[in-house]
């Protein structure tokens, strides 16, 4: 009897162990704890192991994935090189007086728009008129005596000539022309130093541009030798045409060089999408900075509806060249990983990890260098679901979703 009970005892422990077991079993996989064989097999297979960090899983686990792809296609694809760039007026000039004297006049406006020879400033020039006065007084009699001085010397040379005269007499009276023709040109040059001075009396334009802020006003009394903020009248930028400075890596140097080498080399400056300015390029510093190892560049850009300001930041955009047969794929296309850049290409349905090589990417297209060929479907939405190996379903895009159907002909 007592054997019996512990049979049925051990009968008992046995049954209840296997559905503890059993239960454990389907806690863990309810709670995602437990691993099948097959799937720690598959965990471990090649295709697997080629996923980058966080792109392992099983392929098609709920069957196919849908997805949207892009056909690549060769075509020209510009070769553009990126820039933070500055406006710099191609003429700052400082307007300053070039005479001691007093401000009559302002004939500008504060940060009107000038051109070349508009008068500007108009100083006090009645002392310099009455002395231009004096100076001609003295010409004219100097001229007088010229005319005297040159009929005296013509009368002592008939008389030299009848033997009634004297050398002595017809030298002194060559002399006397000789000094009254030095007279008169002493005050002419007299006249034209004051004439100069009168000039500087009306500040003029040197260039086209557009003036700043006017510190001296009319009444103000200026001086030559005056070094301070005071002494610059104004200030003229010229702004149409303007350059915007920028630096480029080093490395760049050679392909810039050659480019401006075959001709003009395009260079936009860009504010937003919606106001750009296009010029070309003006120039290369003739020195590497060793500091940052960049070298400074300049375009000239027209600049008529006055879009660019000196001192103004704008993003450069310049044209290198033009690659004619690029492989280029939407941006989206391309994913990242420790490992490097990557995409999937769809081939008979399934989806293949390819590691390419971007060379720039510009537009919303990245141009591959390495990786991709020609006539080849990639995914530009529905990425995070794939693996390598996964099973896809084409769909169309929203926008060709959106596209409303042509209308019937006939």
């Amino acid at each position: 009897m007592r054997m019996v009970r512990l049979a049925v005892l051990a009968t008992v422990a046995v049954v209840a162990c296997g559905t503890a077991y059993v239960y454990r079993n389907e806690v863990a996989q309810r709670l995602g704890f437990g691993t099948s064989a097959k799937a720690a097999e598959q965990a471990q297979s090649p295709a697997a192991m080629a996923q980058p960090q966080g792109r392992r899983g099983r392929a098609g686990p709920g069957g196919p994935v849908p997805v949207v792809v892009a056909k690549i296609a060769q075509k020209p694809m510009p070769v553009v090189v990126d820039a933070v760039g500055t406006v710099q007026a191609i003429a700052s000039i400082q307007i300053k007086p070039r005479m001691d004297s007093q401000i009559m006049k302002v004939h500008v406006e504060e940060g009107a728009l000038v051109k070349e020879g508009d008068l500007l400033f108009e100083l006090d020039s009645r002392t310099l008129k009455a002395q231009l006065g004096q100076i001609e007084a003295q010409i004219r009699k100097d001229q007088a005596q010229l005319v005297q001085a040159r009929r005296d010397h013509q009368r002592q040379e008939d008389l030299l000539s009848k033997n009634a005269g004297t050398v002595v007499q017809r030298d002194n009276a060559h002399t006397a022309v000789k000094a009254a023709e030095a007279q008169l040109e002493a005050d002419e040059a007299a006249k034209a130093s004051v004439t100069t001075l009168l000039t500087y009396t009306e500040i003029k334009a040197p260039v086209s541009g557009r003036i700043g802020s006017i510190s001296s006003k009319a009444g103000a009394v200026v001086r030559v030798g005056d070094n301070s903020a005071a002494s610059t009248l104004a200030t003229i930028n010229q702004v149409d045409p303007i350059f915007v400075s920028f630096a480029l890596p080093q490395v760049l140097l050679p392909d810039l060089r050659a480019a401006m080498a075959k001709g003009p080399v395009k260079v936009t400056a860009i504010i937003d999408e919606a106001k750009k300015q296009s010029g070309a390029m003006a120039f290369i510093e003739n020195t590497v900075d060793p500091n940052t190892g960049t070298v400074t560049a300049k375009a000239r850009i027209a600049n008529a509806n006055e879009l660019l300001w000196p001192g103004q930041f704008v993003k450069v955009e310049v044209i290198l060249g033009i690659e004619a047969e690029a492989i280029a794929v939407p941006s989206a296309a391309v994913q990242l990983s420790p490992q490097g850049a990557y995409v999937f290409v769809v081939k008979d349905g399934t989806a293949e990890l390819r590691q390419v090589v971007v060379s720039r990417t510009q537009s919303g297209e990245s141009v591959i260098g390495k990786g991709l060929a020609d006539g080849e479907s990639v995914v530009v939405d529905g990425q995070l679901r794939l693996v390598n190996g996964a099973a896809v379903a084409v769909r169309p895009s929203p926008t060709e979703v959106a596209r409303p159907p042509a209308p019937p002909r006939g």
